[in-house]
């Protein structure tokens, strides 16, 4: 338990998402998808803006409140609910009845690795592409529309950011396409606390490694459920909805964003 608390510690200090395999239960969800390009290293002559004008010196204080974001669909489209099924050759429906009950569970848990995963992820226990499943992945992960721009905007105001995230050390693989971290910090990952959302002590062990008061937290979450239990331990909590709709909840919370920072 030191080990694992050492090394959070750690990350929090230097900075290190969900592939949600349940459909988001009906809430709305506004999600604008960047299409997928066919070269990591391609960037449109907008995103270059996007980045060259979030490189400018930081204040040594970052500012309150600390901001903590869900990943997938909050930040980056999951491909899961789309790319993945047609990658299997089947619908969603089909996959989620014929995938293991928890075997991503526990891989975003860190309790398996991908090996043991691509062994477990079928209840029958059939092969398969391991590589190109994650290669698929890799290919639908993109900007939800607006929300680089919001990122960059709030870097630029100096506002402490971390990834609070259910998602396996496939992280990683959207850390490689989209440079997450020029924004935020992989910080709460839970292939890394062994801890999901909704879990109160998820949230809780946060507040601690951070130090700060639960009401100068602020966590964005797509899923209404994890954003109640956010609130039940103290922090402020906003469900994402789109991009101009998050700009305007962070407003109302105090925090103004110039219309000079928004990009096109």
């Amino acid at each position: 338990m030191a080990e694992m608390t050492m090394m959070m510690m750690m990350r929090v200090r230097g900075g290190i998402g969900a592939f949600g395999l349940f459909p988001p239960g009906g809430q709305q969800l506004v999600t604008t998808r960047e299409s997928s390009s066919s070269s990591f290293k391609t960037r449109t002559r907008s995103k270059a803006v996007v980045v060259e004008r979030c490189k400018m010196p930081r204040r040594k204080q970052e500012k309150l409140p600390v901001l903590l974001f869900d990943i997938m669909d909050t930040i980056v489209r999951d491909p899961f609910y789309e790319d993945v099924p047609r990658f299997f050759g089947m619908s969603f429906k089909e996959l989620i009845d014929s995938k293991h009950p928890s075997s991503w569970v526990d891989f975003e848990k860190g309790i398996i690795d991908e090996m043991e995963l691509a062994r477990n992820f079928f209840k029958d226990g059939r092969s398969f592409d391991l590589e190109g499943l994650k290669k698929c992945m890799m290919n639908g992960y993109s900007y939800i529309d607006g929300v680089q721009e919001l990122l960059c905007a709030l870097k630029r105001n100096n506002y402490d950011m971390h990834a609070f995230t259910n998602y396996p050390i496939w992280y990683n693989l959207i850390e490689e396409k989209l440079s997450v971290s020029r924004y935020l910090s992989w910080t709460f990952c839970s292939c890394v606390t062994g801890k999901r959302k909704p879990d109160p002590d998820f949230y809780l062990d946060a507040l601690r490694l951070l130090e700060v008061d639960p009401e100068n937290c602020i966590f964005i979450d797509d899923r209404l459920g994890n954003v109640e239990a956010a609130i039940q331990v103290g922090m402020k909590g906003l469900q994402f909805k789109n991009a101009d709709l998050l700009r305007a909840d962070l407003s109302q919370l105090g925090i103004h964003l110039s219309s000079n920072e928004q990009y096109i």
